[in-house]
C-alpha cells in the first residue's frame, strides 16, 4: 500500500508572520556513501510514484541501448526543463540526429514554463510545442534509441514496445526491485512504482559511477552524471531549483512531479523524499538540510543556495514568512 499519514513525517512548515501556517508531512531517507541508511523518516519501503525522478534511470537505459548522446544532449534526455529556446532547440538536435522532426514526438503539447520565454512567444503570436514540453529530451532520447536498434518510433510508449521493456529491466537492475505497478506519467511515457529506498539506491549507483569503470553501465553512468555537472542549465531553467543547487553545490539533483526529490552529494550521500501532499515548494530545502545534517554539505553553503531558491513567504507585496524544512 501507498504511504499513508501515520507513516510519515513532518518535513517542512511554511510560516506567515511566525505563525505556522501549513505543514508538508512526508518520507525520506538518507544513505551514506557505502549505500547504508544513515536515516529513515517515514515508511521508506511504502511503494510510490518516482515520476520525473526516474529520468536518470530512463536516460540510462536509453544510452545502454544504443543512444548516441554527450554533452548538453546527454544531461537534456533526463531534464524536466522549462521549455527555453535554448532548450527547445536541443530537443530539436536530437530529433535531426535520428532523422526525425518534433512531429514524432508522443509527449503533449506545451506553453515554456519560462515566464520570458513564454511571454515572447505569445507576443510573437507562437502556439503551445512538444518541443517546449519539461520532458521533451526524455522522449528525444527515447526516439533516438529507437532509430538506432531499428525499433518502431510510432509506438515508443507503449509498456510493451522494446524500448519500454528495456527500460524496466534497467530499472530494475538499479532498484533492486520488481516493478509490479506501471502507470502513464504526464507527458504518456510508462512510470513504475517502488519504494524510496530502492530509488534512493538507484540514484545513488548512478550518481557515484565512474567513466573509468570496467563495466559498461557504470561508464555511461558516470557521463550522464558529468553532462549534468558541465550543463546544470539543462536540467532544469534559470533561476529553478535543481539548476541553482547543482550550479551552487555541484550535487546531482532531480526532481519529480508530486512531491518528489532526489540528491547525491560530491561525497556520495544521497537522499531521497516524497511528500504526501503532493506539493515541490519545501522539497529541496528538505533535502539540502538532509544533506547538511549528515555532514555531507556545510551549513554554509546550504544557507547560501536556500537564500537563492524560492523559499519566502509574501503579504501586501513584501516579505512576511518563509518556507522552512524541520527536519
Amino acid at each position: 500500500m501507498p504511504v499513508a499519514p501515520l507513516d510519515a513525517a513532518e518535513l517542512a512548515v511554511v510560516e506567515r508572520n511566525g505563525f505556522v501556517e501549513s505543514r508538508h508531512l512526508g518520507v525520506a531517507v538518507v544513505l551514506r556513501p557505502d549505500g547504508s541508511e544513515l536515516l529513515t523518516l517515514g515508511d521508506a519501503g511504502a511503494p510510490f510514484l518516482p515520476r520525473s525522478s526516474m529520468k536518470p534511470l530512463q536516460a540510462l537505459a536509453c544510452l545502454s541501448a544504443g543512444a548516441d548522446l554527450s554533452g548538453e544532449r546527454l544531461a537534456l534526455a533526463m531534464a524536466s526543463h522549462a521549455g527555453t529556446d535554448r532548450h527547445a532547440e536541443v530537443a530539436r538536435g536530437i530529433l535531426e540526429s535520428a532523422g526525425l522532426t518534433e512531429d514524432a514526438l508522443g509527449c503533449p503539447a506545451a506553453w515554456p514554463s519560462d515566464t520570458r520565454t513564454r511571454d515572447e512567444l505569445v507576443r510573437d503570436h507562437g502556439v503551445p510545442s512538444p518541443l517546449r514540453m519539461n520532458c521533451s529530451g526524455k522522449h528525444a532520447a527515447m526516439l533516438l534509441t529507437c532509430v538506432a536498434n531499428g525499433w518502431s518510433t510510432a509506438d515508443y510508449l507503449d509498456p510493451q514496445h522494446p524500448l519500454q521493456a528495456h527500460i524496466r529491466e534497467v530499472i530494475e537492475r538499479l532498484v533492486g526491485e520488481r516493478l509490479t505497478t506501471t502507470a502513464i506519467d504526464g507527458c504518456g511515457a510508462p512510470v513504475y512504482t517502488m519504494s524510496l529506498t530502492g530509488l534512493a539506491r538507484a540514484i545513488q549507483r548512478i550518481a557515484t559511477s565512474s567513466e573509468r569503470s570496467p563495466f559498461a553501465l557504470h561508464r555511461s553512468a558516470g557521463a550522464l552524471v558529468r553532462a549534468v555537472r558541465e550543463n546544470p542549465w539543462t536540467i532544469d531553467g534559470p533561476g529553478r531549483g535543481d539548476t541553482i543547487v547543482i550550479e551552487r553545490l555541484n550535487v546531482f539533483s532531480k526532481m519529480g512531479a508530486e512531491g518528489v526529490q532526489v540528491m547525491t552529494a560530491p561525497d556520495g550521500t544521497t537522499v531521497a523524499l516524497k511528500m504526501l501532499d503532493g506539493s515541490n515548494r519545501a522539497a529541496h530545502a528538505v533535502a539540502l538540510r538532509l544533506l547538511e545534517k549528515a555532514g555531507a554539505l556545510t551549513p554554509g553553503a546550504v544557507a547560501d543556495t536556500l537564500s537563492a531558491l524560492p523559499l519566502t513567504i509574501s503579504g501586501g507585496g513584501r516579505e512576511v514568512g518563509v518556507i522552512r524544512a524541520t527536519v
